[in-house]
């Protein structure tokens, strides 16, 4: 067995103390969030909120999940997530696995194709124009149609396809077994660690954006979760304050809003990584070793 001389220490030493500090980095600012967003308003407003609560208090978060709008949003992201995630692993799956067989003519081209769209796109205002020519402002299928296929998650899922031995096809294709037998009957159950960790990418997608949702989506009554958030935000340094009440304006900073809105917006996401957690390294790794 190897024995660890003293740069071997010295270099361990490093590595654990760049992670710990970019640890530290992604979980200072939320505890940030997190304690200005349950903390008296007074200790909010005088800014001394650090890491800790100063105080306890929910009223803020109430203020920020009370309205009928709020829970009205919260059901269209849940719409918005759910279908288009399954849609787009759906398409994605089936997309990736004739681009793993590299033997089929032409498929080279048809890989070319794809990376070009992935490095060059037609921009903001031709996609615009495209989603009103097809009658879709003010519907969300403008929000799901365009993120349906990601090229970057379909080299994962190849990737991932190619790394499978290729004698469970041949065996399949011997007792008879045509391509979509073994595509949804063999290769997507061997491929569950991947299509959960691309699962997730989507579901996070789909679930933050509210930049598309802001070009396409004009009705109050389809607006998702992040675009009444971002109002909300937007709301809080102005009197008018989404149609509080004088004793709820009383009750709440601006700042306070700004944490809760941010808390209230990743708290699906955080209940939901757990249950997909254990599939998620070993998808990621599997999936970008070979390619």
């Amino acid at each position: 067995m190897h024995k660890k001389t003293l740069g071997d220490w010295t270099f361990d030493i490093g590595i654990y103390l760049v992670l710990l500090l970019c640890g530290l980095a992604t979980l200072l600012p939320l505890a940030n969030i997190l304690s200005k967003a349950i903390s008296e308003e007074s200790a909010v407003i005088s800014g001394k909120v650090g890491i800790f609560p100063v105080g306890f208090q929910l009223d803020t978060m109430k203020y920020v999940v009370s309205s009928n709008q709020f829970l009205h949003s919260i059901g269209i992201s849940l719409l918005i997530t759910v279908v288009g995630t399954l849609l787009a692993i759906l398409l994605t799956a089936i997309s990736a696995y004739p681009l793993s067989k590299r033997h089929l003519p032409g498929i080279s081209i048809i890989m070319v194709m794809f990376i070009f769209t992935m490095m060059f796109n037609g921009g903001i205002i031709p996609n615009y124009l495209l989603m009103k020519k097809l009658h879709l402002i003010n519907n969300l299928w403008s929000l799901m149609l365009p993120a349906l296929i990601s090229v970057f998650n379909m080299l994962v899922i190849k990737s991932y396809y190619e790394s499978l031995p290729e004698a469970l096809e041949e065996s399949a294709k011997m007792d008879g077994a045509r391509n979509f037998t073994i595509l949804f009957r063999i290769i997507l159950p061997l491929s569950v660690p991947v299509i959960a960790t691309i699962a997730l990418f989507y579901a996070v997608y789909f679930w933050n954006d509210y930049f598309h949702p802001m070009l396409y989506i004009n009705d109050a009554g389809l607006k998702p979760l992040q675009l009444y958030l971002r109002d909300i935000v937007m709301d809080a340094d102005s009197s008018s304050a989404v149609n509080k009440s004088a004793d709820d304006l009383m009750n709440v900073s601006a700042e306070g809003i700004r944490a809760a809105t941010v808390i209230a917006s990743i708290i699906p996401m955080l209940l939901v990584y757990p249950y997909l957690q254990k599939h998620f390294v070993k998808g990621v790794l599997i999936g970008s070793v070979k390619g």
